[in-house]
């Protein structure tokens, strides 16, 4: 499982011109999930994600957590997390899970994530066409992937 956090002062995400979801300080989560992914991977990126210290304190310096600022969050799946460009110049996105693996993982990311948070979070709509607008704060932009823990 593969995310993308960007630290952000406003997000949202508009599906066919409906804005779905929309946030104000806290992190837009692109989230990429692959076949071998289990509620194993969802359990550490999750704890990982709301307890990653990427908001400043009061001395500029980023000490903070989404919890502890009791920070927002918007959820978006993105398959292209999971592109191999290692041959030609068409990505191949083999590694990405279907819908049928991927939906109820995804599902399960959001739950999760709210649990830890204590509050619900925004989301989009997989597999759909998604227009996602950000602030990113700092530029604060982190990848992790759970397959590379240590």
């Amino acid at each position: 499982m593969r995310a993308v956090i960007q630290r952000v002062s406003k997000a949202s995400v508009t599906v066919e011109e409906k804005k779905i979801s929309s946030i104000n300080e806290g992190v837009l989560i692109f989230v990429g999930i692959e076949n071998e992914d289990t509620q194993v991977d969802i359990d550490w990126l999750t704890n990982k994600i709301a307890n990653l210290r990427i908001f400043n304190d009061d001395e500029g310096v980023m000490n903070n957590s989404l919890l502890s600022i009791n920070g927002d969050a918007i959820v978006v799946s993105q398959f292209t997390l999971h592109a191999s460009t290692k041959k030609g110049n068409r990505p191949s996105y083999i590694r990405a899970a279907g819908p049928e693996v991927a939906i109820p993982l995804y599902e399960s990311f959001i739950k999760t994530l709210e649990n830890k948070l204590g509050k619900q979070i925004g989301t989009g709509i997989f597999g759909a066409d998604m227009k996602v607008e950000l602030l990113n704060d700092g530029p604060v932009t982190i990848l992790i992937d759970t397959k590379h823990k240590t």
